[in-house]
């Protein structure tokens, strides 16, 4: 806070009579007002998992997590990603923004994922750019983006704005034998558990990075583990766990996709056993991945009090997007519009958050953009970002604000411009098909949905970009799973309301995608 100016040169007179300050102890104490106001300001931890779902019990395996930061803090019951799939989930995590306002689709470089166009764009707007600006110190390891290290996107030189430390990893997930992007040098590694598994590295690096870091300046921590990311390949001590697990049988799993759009219709149903088998291995795998990055979690709290800096330090828990084992006859995979891959795990605590709160209000991945700036001092109207902080939702002491009453989820599929060889019944367009003539994606699986979720309703209406125009509504009190598609049955003005919020968010940018009027 700023006195009155007293003019050039005036020094007016001193209260209480006292001798002047010398000029090095004056000095000293304004470098110590300006360190401990650095010091004062949080430290800042996002642990951002890949394919983590929150519906099929994909957190079970977390109890580490679950005591250390959900019990800590806050758990949030209706957390989203707003599309489903990895490299566009992450680049709206990275902007805060909708798809359709940082352009990246898909998990292709046409699709702009890491590509020249994304960097010369949305990525030089990175939440990770404003955090530098107010000197934070800023440390990432593990995965980025699908295409990053990509020779036709500037290969592991490029290194993203933002950035102090940069461990990562070129391509998509992998445990062993992946190349690094080290502060934009390439790094090799191969197939030794104690060197290369890439949860542990991500964990060994992050530790040394808090051992070596300035106490002068608050700190922000990426950390992007691939598990339970394909190819779900477990630590050695953790391989033969949960060998009796089978994925969830309840809910939607095996049903046929009756009155939804063509890509489910498509399934097998029943699911042939060898798909059964298939998926119940993958979930098992899924899990026994995931106990390293629980390991983590523990470790790194309790490096955190061994510093004294986790009194000081907001820990994010995440996932880019959902994931499915076997729902309406669907192997394996993300990309639908379905609760199973579109809800996420978010836990969060911190200075201000009090412990074992269970928050109902939703919440959005580009939301965590907005978040971890708004704790970090940045005035949020200042930057381009469609999400709204959620501060005021776990820290009411800090913040005020109003929970959004609905929102968009969208999502723009990927297909193979020849036929599939799994599956050449279907033609081109189609991708991620098994054996059994099962496509898990394709060029016309693109849709648009709004969903409600507040005191008065519990919907979804989505729309396909497809020849059938094909259009899916569930009331998701009465229909938890989705397995009745009522918009035949709907009220015509509900229909023309939900049409009308989808058209307003498909084209709204930064502030209007939060004007709910």
């Amino acid at each position: 806070m700023s006195g009155p100016s007293r003019g050039a040169g005036a020094a007016g007179p001193r209260r209480g009579g006292g001798p002047a300050l010398p000029a090095a102890l004056l000095a000293l104490l304004l470098t110590c007002c300006v360190r401990c106001a650095a010091s004062a300001t949080s430290n800042i931890i996002l642990v951002l998992v890949d394919d983590q779902d929150v519906q099929l019990g994909g957190m079970i395996p977390m109890k580490k997590t679950k005591e250390t930061i959900g019990d800590a803090g806050a758990t949030f019951l209706n957390a989203f990603t707003i599309t489903p799939l990895c490299c566009p989930s992450r680049s709206s995590i990275l902007t805060g923004r909708y798809p359709h306002n940082h352009e990246v689709r898909n998990n292709s470089l046409s699709g702009n994922c890491s590509s020249l166009l994304w960097q010369k764009g949305p990525e030089a707007e990175a939440f990770p750019v404003y955090l530098s600006k107010q000197n934070y110190q800023t440390f990432f390891a593990g995965k980025y983006l699908n295409q990053y290290g990509n020779k036709d996107a500037g290969d592991v030189s490029h290194v993203p704005p933002g950035w102090d430390q940069w461990n990562a990893l070129v391509g998509n997930s992998q445990y062993y034998n992946y190349t690094l992007s080290v502060n934009g040098k390439a790094e090799q590694h191969n197939d030794s558990y104690e060197k290369d598994y890439l949860t542990d590295l991500i964990l060994n690096r992050s530790l040394s990075f808090l051992d070596e870091r300035s106490p002068q300046h608050p700190f922000f921590m990426m950390l992007a583990p691939p598990a339970p990311h394909s190819p779900w390949t477990a630590a050695p001590q953790y391989q033969d766990k949960y060998n009796n697990v089978q994925a969830p049988r309840d809910g939607s799993f095996d049903k046929p996709g009756k009155d939804k759009h063509w890509l489910l219709r498509q399934t097998v149903n029943p699911m042939p056993n060898s798909s059964v088998v298939f998926l119940d291995n993958a979930y098992r795998r899924r899990w026994q991945s995931l106990l390293s990055v629980d390991d983590m979690v523990e470790t790194l709290v309790k490096k955190l009090g061994s510093i004294n800096e986790l009194d000081n330090t907001y820990i994010f828990y995440t996932s880019d997007n959902g994931y499915h084992t076997g729902q309406f006859s669907l192997p394996i995979d993300k990309r639908q519009l379905y609760e199973f891959d579109i809800r996420i795990p978010l836990l969060v605590r911190g200075p201000g958050i009090k412990p074992n709160q269970t928050l109902k209000a939703p919440v959005l991945n580009i939301d965590l953009g907005p978040t971890i700036l708004d704790i970090s001092g940045v005035n949020l109207s200042t930057v381009n970002m469609d999400g709204q902080s959620f501060l005021f939702q776990m820290a009411p002491s800090l913040r005020n604000g109003t929970a959004r009453p609905y929102f968009l989820v969208e999502y723009t599929g990927e297909g193979n411009p020849v036929s599939d060889p799994y599956c050449p019944k279907l033609g081109s367009g189609v991708s991620q098909c098994f054996p059994d003539c099962v496509c898990e994606d394709a060029y016309n699986n693109t849709y648009a949905c709004v969903r409600t979720l507040d005191k008065d309703q519990n919907l979804q209406y989505c729309e396909f970009a497809d020849s059938e125009s094909f259009v899916e509504m569930y009331n998701m009190s009465s229909d938890p799973y989705q397995l009745e598609n009522i918009v035949k049955k709907v009220e015509p003005s509900i229909l023309q309301m939900m049409n009308q919020r989808l058209i307003k968010l498909q084209s709204c940018v930064n502030s209007s995608c939060r004007n709910y009027i």
